[in-house]
């Protein structure tokens, strides 16, 4: 997709390199900066609700470091920075990034043959203006039985310790089992485009 010039600049708050690649598809150039919260210290119990105030907690650290007026350059342009948040529900449970071998096993074997759903938030910080945006999406998928050494694959891997529920959709050993989607694939992954682009408007 060829990048897109918007009448702003984009800060990313996020190490994600899931959401870094959906922004870039979507056309943007962005800088990365990580907000490096204790997510554990936030605690709500819908997973709409948590999304939503650690989507803000990355802003508001984010925000805290940077000079006074928001840009990272001195220069009129709007400045516009994106935070969020995805927590995986399994049987009404939510389900971060595993902590443990065991618990990454447990929530992989859970998915297999079976579904949960993702839940994602959005937030834009118009640095200039402080004017803040934000929203949340969620996505249904389903599983297609999962072999043992497909989840010890993963698990040896390491790369499900670093996502939500130690979901990683777009992983070459994950997709074959993905039987079926339920909302947006990038919502999934860890950013909603429509989301995005809505909540990019309305920040301006």
């Amino acid at each position: 997709m060829p990048t897109k010039k918007p009448p702003f600049k984009i800060i990313l708050g996020s190490s994600s390199k899931a959401r870094r690649e959906i922004l870039s598809e979507m056309g943007y150039e962005f800088t990365i900066m990580t907000a490096d919260i204790d997510e554990k210290s936030i605690r709500r119990e819908k997973p709409e609700d948590l999304v939503m105030a650690l989507a803000e907690a990355k802003a508001d650290a984010i925000v805290k470091r940077l000079p006074t007026g928001g840009g990272l350059e001195e220069d009129d342009s709007t400045t516009l920075l994106i935070t969020a948040d995805t927590v995986v529900v399994y049987r009404g449970i939510i389900r971060e990034k595993p902590t443990s071998e065991k618990e990454a096993r447990e929530f992989i074997k859970g998915y297999s043959g079976s579904h949960a759903a993702v839940v994602g938030s959005v937030v834009v910080t118009n640095l200039a203006t402080g004017k803040r945006c934000g929203g949340w999406d969620s996505a249904e998928v389903y599983f297609l039985e999962i072999p043992d050494e497909v989840i010890d694959s993963l698990i040896d891997e390491g790369i499900t310790f670093n996502v939500a529920g130690g979901l990683m959709l777009e992983h070459p050993l994950t997709l074959p089992f993905v039987d079926a989607v339920v909302g947006s694939t990038d919502t999934v992954m860890g950013l909603s485009k429509a989301l995005t682009e809505k909540l990019f408007l309305e920040a301006q």
